[in-house]
């Protein structure tokens, strides 16, 4: 039977089980749709990329749910490459990527940051009240109302629309109590993918400086917190940006989150408030194999 080197690397994080788990499957070349999808719903991660050559790009890579292919998938890809960097598959440099979203810049540094060009973010104001959002993540109207001056509710895209929700103090964000069904009617609402309530008063800090802000991450559909989301992040970060809401000084911003799901993670973003780049690190937490199903074979796939 067919086994292919199938990795978990946690993406967004220095160290083992901490920020996306992410699936990795080095050596793709051969495999199916099918495969490749009964592969993803066993590694169950929220994003599996799957690294194929390509003929007009450095590399391919197919990148899937546990349910169905995606078009954008910066996590996937940041763990990708930097599975790739640890085991000496590639070395630092710039390197186009085919994806299902067309061709996508990626860098890789000495220090072992990966950096993923996200595209245009646009930045749409919003006509939901704050009752109507506040109730959703159980929450005062004024911890909305207190930063809503400056900073509007917004839906950001940067691939994928979040609806953006400013949030004053980090204690009132830990205290968030989400109605599911009301975070999915904002989201219909709204058009969005997801809601991204943030703040900046956040709680960590990397060697050199302090986070920018922490954002909690609630997609429609689910019932459970994303940890550390590349996609909500890198389109928060432009709004922000945008609308003047950082100081000068302040040049790549610095995304938490995680906390809440004890998978604390941070993603770096370089953004002039339209063009999104999204970074990060990524360590391999499991290095195993997979055994694959037949191609013509509908049955589930047992690790080996």
């Amino acid at each position: 039977m067919d086994t292919r080197q199938a990795l978990l690397v946690d993406a967004y994080a220095a160290e083992p089980t901490a920020g996306t788990p992410t699936g990795v499957v080095p050596e793709a070349d051969g495999l199916t749709d099918d495969q490749m999808q009964a592969v993803a719903s066993e590694l169950g991660a929220t994003e599996t990329a799957f690294v194929l050559p390509a003929a007009d790009a450095d590399r391919r890579l197919r990148c899937f749910s546990p349910t169905e292919e995606l078009v954008q998938a910066e996590t996937a890809t940041v763990a990708a490459h930097a599975a790739l960097y640890e085991r000496g598959g590639i070395d630092d440099g710039e390197w186009t990527v085919a994806t299902a979203a067309g061709e996508v810049a990626v860098e890789t540094k000495p220090n072992g940051m990966v950096w993923v060009e996200q595209g245009r973010a646009d930045i749409t104001e919003v006509d939901i009240p704050y009752a109507d959002v506040a109730d959703a993540l159980g929450l005062d109207e004024a911890t909305l109302k207190d930063v809503g001056a400056d900073l509007p509710l917004v839906t950001a895209d940067a691939g994928e629309p979040w609806l953006m929700v400013p949030v004053n103090y980090f204690e009132h964000l830990s205290d968030l109590s989400v109605d599911v069904a009301a975070v999915d009617s904002l989201c219909d609402r709204a058009d969005a993918a997801g809601v991204y309530p943030f703040t900046f008063d956040t709680v960590g800090a990397d060697a050199t400086r302090r986070s920018t802000f922490h954002g909690r991450a609630f997609r429609a559909g689910s019932r459970t917190e994303e940890p550390v989301t590349a996609a909500a992040s890198g389109a928060c970060a432009a709004f922000v940006r945008r609308y003047g809401a950082l100081d000068d000084t302040i040049e790549q911003i610095i995304a938490e989150g995680g906390h809440f799901r004890d998978r604390p993670g941070t993603v770096s973003v370089d953004t002039d408030g339209t063009e999104v780049w999204v970074g990060g690190r990524a360590v391999t937490a499991l290095d195993g194999t997979v055994t694959v199903p037949a191609a013509d074979d509908d049955d589930d796939i047992i690790e080996a």
